[in-house]
Parts: structure tokens; C-alpha cells; sequence
């Protein structure tokens, strides 16, 4: 195992970690799936370029546009919730309510 391989595995496991155990806030849930992302589209591109094959070089591409609109459609939900019930914090929300 690489260092840069180690250096990727840890922050992709550091960002799931954050996601499992610190869930107080939307925004803190947030962050931490981009941290994922991260690790991941690093390391598809370093997969790539270690490949040097160009059928693969549009995949890291991809999976930053889909990051991108992860983004932007946790920040409107993050909004939205914001407006509707005065505040980020995932134990105010229910399941059972609209």
C-alpha cells in the first residue's frame, strides 16, 4: 500500500466517520459527504493518470459534475429547512410530520 493510497483511504474513512458519529447539524453532514467525495474523485484521478488509457479520463470529470450538483441541492435543502423550521439541527426533524 502507497502512501498517497493510505493518505486517500483515511480521509475517505475519516469523512464516513464524521458522517456516522457528529450529525447534530445539517451543514456538519454536509461537509462531510463532500470530504468523501473528495477523497473519491481523487483518487479516480490518480487511478486514471496511473492507467494513462483516455477511455477513462472523462469518469473523474463526471463524478466532480455530479458532486457539484450534491452540493448545491444539500445548500437548497439546507435553505429550505432553515425557513421552515428555524434551524439546521437533524433531531428536530420527524418523520412523521410534512
Amino acid at each position: 500500500m502507497t502512501l498517497t493510497h493510505f493518505a486517500l483511504t483515511m480521509a475517505f474513512i475519516l469523512g464516513l466517520t464524521g458522517f456516522t458519529f457528529h450529525r447534530s447539524h445539517l451543514l456538519s453532514a454536509l461537509l462531510c459527504l463532500e470530504g468523501m467525495m473528495l477523497a473519491l474523485f481523487i483518487a479516480l484521478s490518480l487511478w486514471t493518470l496511473k492507467l494513462g488509457t483516455v477511455n477513462a479520463s472523462a469518469s473523474p470529470m463526471l463524478m466532480l459534475a455530479f458532486s457539484a450538483c450534491e452540493a448545491s441541492a444539500g445548500l437548497a435543502l439546507l435553505v429550505a429547512m432553515a425557513r421552515t423550521h428555524g434551524t439546521t439541527r437533524l433531531q428536530t426533524l420527524s418523520l412523521l410530520q410534512c
